[in-house]
């Protein structure tokens, strides 16, 4: 299946539904912009991790989480126009083979937060055959919302990493990240059990 074959979804939507699956302290990094503000209304969390001003490193961040705790499922939501800046990323991550480690793509063809513009990759490459020929053999596209619930689901006692892709509407996202660096690291190392309030 491919992208033309997929419902268009809402990102708040479907971030709320993943939100409402998690009972593990399971950590989710998210993206810059719209994908992070969904991630902060949806359900904040110490365990959420929101990125600042640093596109295309949500999937590098949660690599890097999910190999220093391999016992902890671990997930990434990125926008398409952040995956196009680190597309590597995909190749690292299929060598070193993180099984606790999910990565949710949003794909609506723009770059949203900037005004809109359609990124180089919209109507023309397929974001779930890029990461299987980058190595993530475990990667497909969501139908529809029920779908995606059952990715996630599989993703969860996976034993390989996954990768989730999903139309998504031109929506803006719900919520605002308070930005403050220091807070959100500090808050995500302690929801972590790595670091001591402060």
């Amino acid at each position: 299946m491919n992208n033309t074959n997929t419902k268009i979804m809402n990102r708040f939507d479907v971030t709320s539904r993943l939100i409402a699956k998690l009972k593990q302290g399971e950590a989710v990094i998210g993206g810059i912009g719209n994908t992070n503000f969904d991630l902060w209304a949806a359900g904040h969390r110490p365990q959420n991790f929101y990125m600042l001003g640093s596109m295309g490193l949500a999937f590098p961040i949660a690599l890097g989480v999910a190999l220093a705790q391999p016992d902890r499922r671990v997930f990434a939501l990125e926008g398409d126009g952040s995956l196009l800046m680190q597309l590597g990323a995909l190749s690292t991550i299929a060598a070193l083979k993180p099984k606790n480690l999910t990565m949710i793509v949003m794909d609506n063809g723009i770059y949203q937060i900037t005004g809109a513009q359609p990124t180089p990759a919209a109507g023309v490459a397929d974001l779930v055959a890029i990461a299987q020929g980058s190595g993530l053999t475990n990667s497909a596209w969501a139908a529809d919302e029920q779908d995606f619930e059952r990715l996630v689901d599989q993703a969860m006692s996976a034993d390989e990493p996954s990768l989730i892709a999903l139309r998504i509407d031109d929506k803006p996202g719900v919520g605002t990240t308070r930005r403050d660096p220091v807070q959100i690291r500090e808050r995500f190392m302690h929801g972590l059990g790595v670091r001591e309030p402060l």
